[in-house]
C-alpha cells in the first residue's frame, strides 16, 4: 500500500514508514491517492466482533503489518481495557442512535485510536529497523493529550510530548494530563489557544529537520498520522453492523452519521467508510461557535481570519482543521500541487476558496450544522428530560444537528466524551448551579442522575501534579529541542 504526501506526489511511503513518521517532510499528510485497490467488502464484517472487524479493515488499510501481528495488537490494545465487549456501543436514544466512544480508559472517543497507535508504532519501528528513540509531539484540545499519555507512557523506545492550551482545557482533562505517571512522558501548557499549539507541533517538525540533531526521530499521535486515523474507521462499520443485527437497517440501506467536528479526524474517518464501500447517505458536520467548517462546507471558502470562542466544548475550539487537508486531496484526484496551493494560501493569506468542482463534490457526501452555547445547553436538558440520557457538551451539539435535520435514512450521532469530563457545564444544563471544583460537581450529576462516573476519573482530584511547565507559543520548538537532549524527563 503506497501512501503519499498530500502536498507532493513524489514523496512516498508504506503504511509502516506513514505510522512511524506520521508527518511528511514537506508539511503534507499521508494518504492513499484512492481506495480503489482495497476491494474491501463492507459485508464481509457485518457478522464479526468489533475486534475481529477492527482486525479487517485496519489490515485493509495498513498491510505492512502481517495479520498475525495485527491480531496480537488488537487484541493487546482492546482486550479487557473498554468498559463494554462492543468498545463502542449503539445506543437507541429516540428516534437516533448514539454511538458511545467514550467506553475506553480515558472516556473519549481517543481511546479507540490511541490504544491501538503505540502498538502500530512500536512494530511499525521493529518493521523499518529502527534503533533511534521516537519522540511523540502532540497537540491537544483536551482528549487526545490524555488518551496519547495513557497508550504511549513506559512503551520502550517511544518518549511523548503533550502541548495543551493554557486555560482552554476543562480542570477534569487537565487533572487527567498533569498526573500522568511514567518515565518518557512530558505534559507542558502553551499560552495560547489549540490552533496555536497545533501550529507549533508542525513547525517543531520542520525546524527539527534544520537542527542538525539526529539521535532521535520525531512522530506525532495526532489524527494527522495515518496510524491514527485508521483505528477510528472501524467504528463506522461495527455502528453499521449494529444496527443491521438489531433489525432497524437491511442490509445496503444507507445511512447518516452525525460527528462533532474540530479538527475533521472523526468525520473524515466516516468518509474513509464511505469510500470502502459502507453505504453512507451523508456525513453531517456539527460544530459549535467555532463554525468555520460549516462555512466552508457551505460557500467552499476556507477562512480563519475569525475571532476564536473559547466554548463549552472546548475539544471543537479549532479554527485550523488539519484533516480537511485530506478530503481536497481525495475529493482533488490526488492533485497534490492543487492541495499544496490552498495549503500556501491558508499559511499565508489566512483563506482559501476551493473551486466550483470540488465544492460539488465535497457537498455530494458532507452537509453541517452548528450551534451556541445556549443551544447546546438546552439540548442537554432537552435530550436528559425526554430520553433519560446523559450527553456531554460535544455530544449534544452533534444531538442538535441530528434533531434538526431532515436527511432521510436512520442516524447515528458520534458520542465522542463522558459528561462527566465537562461537569460543570452538564450540571448547568440539569437546571443546578454548579461549585467551583469539579470533582464535587461529579459527584452532583451522579446524585441526580445515577449516571456512573467512569473509574478512572474517580479519585483524580487527590492524584499529585507531576507536570508543571506553562511556556510561550512561539517557544514550542526551543522547548521540544532543550527536552529532545535531556536523557532522564
Amino acid at each position: 500500500m503506497i501512501y503519499q504526501s498530500t502536498r507532493n506526489n513524489s514523496e512516498q511511503v508504506n503504511s509502516a514508514q506513514a505510522v512511524v513518521k506520521g508527518i511528511a517532510d514537506d508539511g503534507g499528510l499521508y494518504m492513499l491517492k484512492d481506495f480503489s485497490e482495497l476491494n474491501f467488502d463492507y459485508k464481509s464484517v457485518l457478522n464479526l466482533t468489533s475486534m475481529e472487524t477492527a482486525e479487517k479493515v485496519l489490515s485493509a488499510l495498513l498491510d505492512d503489518f502481517s495479520k498475525e501481528d495485527m491480531h496480537r495488537m488488537v487484541e493487546e490494545a482492546y482486550r479487557g481495557r473498554f468498559e463494554t465487549d462492543e468498545l463502542t456501543p449503539l445506543v437507541k436514544v429516540g428516534d437516533n442512535f448514539v454511538l458511545e466512544l467514550f467506553r475506553g480508559p480515558t472516556s473519549a472517543f481517543k481511546d479507540v485510536a490511541l490504544s491501538m497507535l503505540p502498538r502500530l508504532m512500536t512494530q511499525g519501528r521493529k518493521l523499518l529497523g529502527k534503533e533511534k528513540d521516537t519522540v511523540i509531539l502532540t497537540a491537544t484540545s483536551g482528549d487526545t493529550g490524555k488518551a496519547a499519555l495513557e497508550g504511549f507512557h513506559d512503551v520502550e523506545g517511544i518518549k511523548i510530548i503533550v502541548f495543551y492550551p493554557d486555560g482552554g482545557v476543562s480542570a477534569v482533562q487537565k487533572a487527567q494530563m498533569v498526573t500522568q505517571e511514567g518515565n518518557n512522558v512530558c505534559v507542558c501548557a502553551v499560552k495560547g489557544n489549540f490552533d496555536d499549539a497545533q501550529t507549533g507541533v508542525k513547525n517543531a517538525f520542520a525546524d527539527f529537520r534544520n537542527s542538525g540533531i539526529d539521535s532521535v526521530e520525531l512522530s506525532s499521535a495526532n489524527s494527522i498520522n495515518i496510524g491514527r486515523l485508521a483505528p477510528q474507521v472501524v467504528y463506522y462499520f461495527t455502528a453499521y453492523s449494529s444496527l443491521v443485527k438489531s433489525g432497524e437497517i437491511k442490509v445496503g440501506d444507507k445511512i447518516n452519521f452525525v460527528v462533532p467536528t474540530g479538527n475533521f479526524g472523526d468525520i473524515l474517518a466516516g468518509y474513509f467508510a464511505k469510500c470502502m464501500g459502507l453505504p453512507v447517505n451523508k456525513l453531517i458536520c456539527a460544530s459549535n461557535a467555532n463554525n468555520i467548517l460549516t462555512d466552508f462546507i457551505t460557500t467552499g471558502i476556507y477562512d480563519r481570519r475569525r475571532d476564536f470562542y473559547k466554548t463549552i466544548s472546548p475539544s471543537m475550539d479549532i479554527l485550523v482543521s488539519s484533516n480537511l487537508e485530506r478530503l481536497l486531496y481525495l475529493l482533488s484526484d490526488g492533485n497534490a500541487d492543487e492541495v499544496a496551493g490552498y495549503m500556501k494560501d491558508l499559511n499565508e493569506k489566512g483563506i482559501y476558496k476551493v473551486s466550483d468542482k470540488l465544492l460539488s463534490r465535497i457537498q455530494e457526501s458532507f452537509t453541517a450544522a452548528y450551534c451556541d452555547d445556549e443551544t447546546t445547553l438546552k439540548t442537554i436538558k432537552e435530550v436528559y428530560d425526554k430520553e433519560n440520557y446523559l450527553c456531554d457538551t460535544h455530544t449534544a451539539v452533534a444531538m442538535r444537528a441530528a434533531l434538526d435535520s431532515n436527511t432521510e435514512g436512520k442516524t447515528v450521532v458520534l458520542s465522542t466524551a463522558s459528561p462527566y469530563k465537562f461537569p460543570v457545564a452538564v450540571l448547568s444544563a440539569l437546571g443546578e448551579k454548579p461549585d467551583d471544583n469539579e470533582f464535587r460537581v461529579m459527584d452532583k450529576i451522579n446524585e441526580i442522575t445515577g449516571v456512573a462516573i467512569p473509574k478512572n476519573l474517580s479519585g483524580l482530584e487527590t492524584k499529585k501534579v507531576l507536570h508543571t511547565d506553562v511556556i510561550e507559543k512561539d517557544k514550542l520548538t526551543e522547548y521540544v529541542l532543550k527536552k529532545v537532549a535531556q536523557k532522564k524527563w
